[in-house]
Order: structure tokens, then sequence, then C-alpha cells
């Protein structure tokens, strides 16, 4: 089976839909339109470059930590985001997020996740907890205080944010955490991981989010995806804490790793039985990073430009791994971490955008698939003697219309047959 015809052997639902008016009675024999209007898959990007734009700004704004548009490049990309994507991952780094013990930026970020949801796009926050990026005040305090404020900063944050943040990544890269050094300072998350250990300050985490919000989506991320992870899964699965779903990161500035190599790490994560979240992706479209280069951080460049032929291999490899993530049932979501090249991590031109906001082939390739190849556009079917029609799409929200009036329904694998009445 081919990547394409695996994608719609997994994805793509026959359902049974009932047009009923607004007396009950059948729309019998009766022409009707029916269009999605959203996935359920969640195609992600990072919303970092629309947190001032949503506020407002004027001018360079504050610095947007891994990527991120001045809110005047940002308006031209707001049409480029909406026409894709359905999940923003909004920064929640915490020494950005909160430079001065108690004064968190919580309205900023507010506004933010409320533009997005206006727009109707679902929102993730990042990171809860990670030891990269922790607050210098936070280093000054004593160990059981340290607990305590993480503790408190894990149920400040979803607290403020229940109804605005669907889903969290809960802990950010645990199997480093307790070793990580940094020569300049040192790290208090690391601190508090080594005392305790790994998978209490993982129940720490997952425990203080979900005894907040309950309702909320809890993601365990990393980006080593070995063998060590994997034994962390276990063990915290094993202690019964409650993990949601999985992340992955797949920054791939050394090259496309390929269907093979992509399907075995889906393969490994998935025998867990929870969704697989592929949090952090990127395909280069310039030169490659060095094959020698272990750390992503320490390749340090002057200009690192996007390339024709660079261009044109990003949009083949979005393609090619895209198809090969949604192939596997056990995918959930896939989030690209950058719209465009400017601001983006590292310097790369891992953006969908150039940085003066003109498409590259990759978008192009990729709203191919999100809204052409993987999208029910506006279908005419009509409806036998008892009002059924049976509609061949994939899962999501979807409107029906017929004689004068719309109504939304949803599709789902759970869900095959829908009764809709028309207002």
């Amino acid at each position: 089976m081919t990547p394409d015809t695996a994608v719609h052997a997994v994805r793509s639902i026959d359902a049974t839909l009932t047009v009923r008016r607004p007396d009950g009675s059948p729309c019998a024999d009766t022409e009707v339109l029916v269009e999605q209007t959203r996935h359920e898959f969640a195609f992600g990007n990072i919303g970092f470059d629309f947190v001032g734009l949503a506020n407002q700004e004027q001018g360079a704004g504050r610095e947007n930590v891994f990527g991120g548009a001045d809110p005047a490049a940002a308006g031209r990309l707001e049409e480029l985001f909406l026409d894709v994507f359905n999940t923003a991952t909004l920064p929640f780094y915490w020494a950005g997020f909160e430079p001065a013990e108690g004064r968190p930026d919580t309205a900023r970020l507010q506004a933010a996740a409320r533009w997005f949801r206006d727009r109707g796009v679902a929102v993730k926050g990042h990171p809860l907890v990670w030891h990269t990026l922790a607050p210098d005040w936070l280093r000054e305090h004593t160990d059981a205080e340290v607990e305590e404020i993480v503790r408190a900063r894990v149920r400040r944050e979803v607290s403020s944010f229940a109804g605005l943040v669907d889903t969290w990544d809960a802990i950010n890269e645990v199997v480093i955490m307790p070793v990580f050094s940094n020569e300049e300072r040192q790290n208090a998350i690391t601190r508090l991981c080594r005392r305790i250990g790994r998978i209490p300050t993982i129940r720490l985490a997952f425990e203080e989010a979900h005894g907040t919000d309950p309702a909320t989506t809890l993601v365990l991320n990393d980006f080593n995806l070995g063998t060590a992870y994997e034994c962390l899964i276990e063990g915290v699965l094993e202690a019964g804490v409650q993990v949601d779903a999985i992340g992955l990161q797949s920054h791939m500035h050394q090259g496309y790793w390929g269907e093979e190599r992509t399907q075995e790490v889906c393969d490994r994560f998935a025998r867990y039985g929870l969704p697989l979240h592929w949090t952090e992706t990127t395909l280069v479209a310039g030169d490659l990073m060095p094959a020698e280069i272990v750390d992503l951080n320490d390749h340090q460049v002057d200009e690192w430009p996007s390339t024709p032929a660079g261009e044109q291999r990003q949009a083949e490899d979005v393609v090619r791994h895209y198809r090969t993530l949604l192939a596997h049932p056990a995918v959930q979501a896939v989030t690209y971490w950058g719209i465009t090249d400017q601001g983006a991590w590292l310097g790369a031109p891992a953006g969908l955008v150039r940085a003066d906001g003109t498409p590259k082939p990759a978008y192009d390739a990729l709203r191919g698939l999100v809204k052409e190849e993987w999208w029910l556009a506006p279908t005419r079917l009509r409806t036998d003697g008892e009002g059924r029609v049976a509609v061949r799409g994939w899962a999501g929200d979807y409107a029906v219309s017929a004689a004068g009036g719309t109504a939304s329904w949803q599709l789902r694998a759970d869900a095959p047959t829908a009764v809709v009445t028309l207002p």
C-alpha cells in the first residue's frame, strides 16, 4: 500500500447522514450541499509570531524565544496560517513568561489565546515544566521552595488558561533533565529533578495540572526517541501517572529521516496505547546541518538562507513526512515548528514561508494535502426517501445545507451515523 492510499485507508470515514426539516420530517429526495469546515486531526504550528499582533503591539515588540515575526510581519502571515493550521502552540517558557518573580505575562498570553480561539484555532501551551529557560530568580530559592513554586506555577497557568488552552506539554525533555548542565549558571529545575528523580518530577507536573483542570490534555514531550525515553514512559505508566499523549520531537535540520525510520518510531511509541503527538517538526529549505553535529544548538553560522534546491527538497520531504505520519493510526497531532523564516529557531530556513512573507513550495505542498487531498470540498448530493445520504470524508466539522437552511455536524470514526435538523 502506498503512503497516499494508506492515509485514505486510515483517515477517511464512510458515514450516513440523515437530514431533517425543522418539523422533524425527513428531507426526502432533496439535493443537499455538504462541505467540510475543520479537521479533527490537529494540524499545528507555533503561534509565537502572533502574540504581538494579538496584543496590538507596535514595532518590533518583545523578543519571541525560539521563533517569531514582528507584529507587522505577523499581520501578513495571518491568512497563510489560518488557511492550513487549526492548532497553535503558544510560548510559556518560564524565564520569558515570568522574568521577575510574581509578575507573569498572563494577560498578554491570554489575549493571544483568545485571538486564536476567536478564529477557530485550538491552543496548546508549551511547556509547563522545563529545565531550559527556567528563570534565574528560581535558583535563589531552597530545594523545598523550588518544588512548591513549580507546583504553584503549574496550577496557576492551567487555571488561568482553562477554557483557552486545550493541551499542554506538561513537562519537556525529562530524559536529559537531571543531568543537564549549564556552565554559566545552575538550573533550579535540574536541581529539583536530580533530587527527587525523573518520575516524581513528571508526577508533580501531571498531577498538579490534572488536579487543576481534569479536562485538559497533558503531553509528555521529549526529543530523545531512543530506549531511554521508552524506559521512562514505561516507568511513568507503571507508577500510575495519567499521561494523555506521548510527544515526539523531530527537528530534522540534518535532513529528512525517511519513511522507514519515521514509521519505526511511530510503531515503538504506539505500543503504549496512547495517542502520539509529533510536537516539533522542522525540515530546512537550505543547506543541511553537518551530520557530525550532535547538539543542534552548536551549529552557529553567520547566514543560513533558503535556496531554490533546498526549497524543492523541503517541499518533497514535507509531503513524505506528513503522509507517513497520517498513515499511522496512533498519530493524533503534528505541529510544524515555524510558519516563517523570520526569527526562526537557530536561524534555520525551516519556515514554510520566506522572511519576506512569500510562501515556499513546502507551504503550497502542505496546503495541498490539508485543504485539498485530505479535505471534502463542497459537494452536492441527493438524499434518499428517508432523507439519508452517504458521505465519505475526513474526521472533523461539516456543514450541510438544503432548502435555505444550514446545519453543522461532526464526522467521527466512532459515530459513522448522524442526524441533523435544518433550522
